[in-house]
């Protein structure tokens, strides 16, 4: 395996220019948030740009495709409030605005709105409990606060108010009824003006539409030209031609696409034929979800996305039709897969995202996800921005793949830098190569990254083949000099695969082979020529909730004349009685509250 051709610098702007421009590019938008947030607490501004002209009545439906948690409404409707895995006894017709959350990731959900669906799920009783939260909220917090009123949170908020509003419409007095209707604008129209973050822009374009779309004519209708057009330019920049969204994280695409199909079926409620941009980003983005979509029904997590659920990821797909999405050969968003009967890898196959869409990147070049017999076996961390992981596991060490000297090839802002453009991935890996070759045995793919080029002289390579006849994935991670040829010394490396949860892990008694067994009982072998095998704690996110887990490290060192930069392995089925001892390691389990 050698450097792959071209992958000789870094192409990156020289460090001190950089900073200077990153520096002058965040007080920018310190000065600029911090003048958005003054004018939006002047009265004036939400009598004269976010209520006029006032909107007076709902015409419209928006339709949400998401699957509903009914459980959830059912628990509020009985006193007790479940949001992002912790819990409040707000006793009967409680008031769940005057207590303190039990976490900051409780009070996001909370104010988002998270709640509704499935309240209004549980029939007329629920419908009447809803509206008396949202009059009771609309009392406490109408006044634009950076929290509750913050892009994320009004975003969903709208979304869940919007698709919302008309259940709870029968139930209302007439001031409650006009409330509606002037709330619904109100969040439109902050939205469609809030300072928000590149990533999401495409997401609060769409949902200020819906929002537009509910409301009666003459606002309404004005609302949506207006915002229509500014949409479709944000898609063609955001989705990109194979499906790819800029950010590169398969969640994130998900819940976009969510809210672009409730965008086309509000427009077509309206009789309004969909932007051109529109209908090609929801194209793009259901086969890329769906390339994106294990065997094991979830999505794979890379690039600051969870493992999704199946249900999740079933409702997006509902009307997807695989023969329309033509060859997939060369991956889609950037990522590819390899697979056989029986076992599937996917892998991460381009650079992180770079600038204002970077601010939930994972730098994890080559990083890899298998799935044996339907069951996910290795996987990701999978990190993402409103989870509970700590956020060091957006680097190397929260990824399936190799780590030099216990680095990453990037870091993350932090100071001022940070205050002011987001928590972005800079100088991660700048060049990523992949080739895929499909042959009769089965299908190659070779990868190269320059992460460490510039720091370290040193190119990481990953070649996996997935052996149609034999069920196997063979491996080889290598260490490579680059083509200036520098002897950086000896340097450490490990390269990691962080195992799924609910899967079993012993160490052979050779300390080199590892066993893994899923639920279904099956083994699978990770034989390897490493100079060293440690099995440690992991942790890993899993419906939105912190798992432990174990990682499996095969370590080596590359010397100063190159030599030991190489470590070959392979994940094999087990026959049956063919198990030699082993020592198990600690079965991993859902984490203490």
């Amino acid at each position: 395996m050698t450097p792959a051709a071209g992958v000789t610098g870094s192409g990156r702007t020289p460090r001190p220019l950089q900073v200077i421009a990153e520096w002058l590019l965040a007080a920018t938008h310190l000065v600029r948030r911090r003048l958005s947030a003054e004018w939006a607490a002047v009265p004036l501004y939400r009598i004269v740009i976010l209520d006029h002209p006032r909107a007076t009545f709902l015409a419209f439906t928006p339709r949400d495709f998401r699957p509903v948690a009914v459980g959830q409404g059912r628990t509020l409707l009985e006193g007790r409030l479940c949001l992002a895995g912790d819990e409040s006894e707000i006793g009967l017709h409680g008031d769940p605005w005057d207590r303190p959350s039990p976490s900051r990731r409780f009070a996001a959900a909370l104010h988002q709105f998270s709640w509704l669906p499935g309240l209004l799920a549980t029939g007329a009783a629920g419908e009447r409990e809803a509206l008396r939260l949202f009059v009771t909220w609309r009392a406490e917090f109408e006044r634009l606060s950076p929290f509750v009123w913050g892009s994320e949170i009004l975003e969903r908020r709208a979304f869940n108010l919007a698709c919302g509003a008309h259940r709870m419409w029968p139930h209302a007095s007439d001031e409650e009824a006009r409330l509606l209707a002037v709330m619904l604008a109100r969040h439109a129209r902050r939205l469609a003006r809030i300072d928000g973050p590149d990533i999401r822009r495409a997401g609060q374009l769409a949902v200020a539409c819906i929002g537009a779309g509910a409301l009666a004519d003459p606002v309404g209708g004005t609302l949506l030209r207006r915002w229509l057009p500014r949409l479709a330019r944000t898609l063609d920049r955001t989705v990109g031609a194979d499906g790819g969204i800029a950010s590169r994280s398969p969640q994130q695409g998900l819940e976009l696409l969510y809210d672009l199909l409730t965008l086309d079926d509000l427009l077509s409620q309206r009789g309004l034929a969909p932007p051109a941009d529109l209908s090609r980003a929801i194209d793009a983005l259901t086969a890329t979800t769906a390339f994106l979509r294990l065997r094991d029904g979830r999505l794979a997590s890379f690039q600051g996305g969870g493992a999704v659920n199946a249900q999740h990821v079933d409702g997006a797909l509902a009307q997807f039709d695989p023969a329309s999405t033509g060859s997939t050969g060369n991956g889609r968003g950037g990522f590819h897969r390899i697979a056989s009967q029986r076992i599937e890898v996917l892998l991460d196959g381009a650079a992180p995202a770079t600038g204002p869409f970077s601010v939930s990147a994972c730098d994890q070049p080559l990083a890899i996800e298998v799935v044996c017999n339907g069951e996910r076996l290795i996987t990701n961390c999978g990190w993402t921005p409103s989870g509970p992981l700590p956020e060091g596991l957006r680097l190397g060490s929260g990824g399936s793949t190799a780590t030099l000297d216990d680095t990453s090839p990037g870091r993350l802002l932090t100071g001022l830098r940070r205050a002011g453009l987001g928590a972005r991935l800079v100088r991660g890996a700048a060049t990523v190569s992949a080739q895929r070759t499909e042959t009769e045995d089965g299908a190659w793919i070779e990868l190269q990254h320059d992460g460490w080029l510039r720091s370290r002289g040193l190119i990481h390579a990953r070649r996996l083949f997935v052996d149609h006849r034999t069920a196997e994935l063979r491996g080889e991670d290598a260490i490579l000099a680059g083509t200036d040829r520098r002897r950086p010394g000896i340097v450490p490396y490990a390269v990691r695969f962080h195992v799924a949860s609910g899967v079993q892990v012993s160490l052979a008694r050779d300390e080199r082979s590892v066993l893994l067994r899923g639920v279904s009982d099956q083994g699978w072998w990770l034989r390897n020529d490493a100079k060293d095998v440690v099995l440690e704690p992991s942790l890993i996110c899993l419906d939105g909730q912190p798992r432990r887990s174990t990682q499996i490290l095969l370590r080596g060192a590359v010397l100063p004349d190159g030599d030991g930069g190489r470590i070959r392995w392979k994940l094999t089925p087990v026959d049956p009685g063919t198990e030699p001892g082993r020592r198990r390691a600690r079965d991993p389990g859902a984490l203490p509250a």
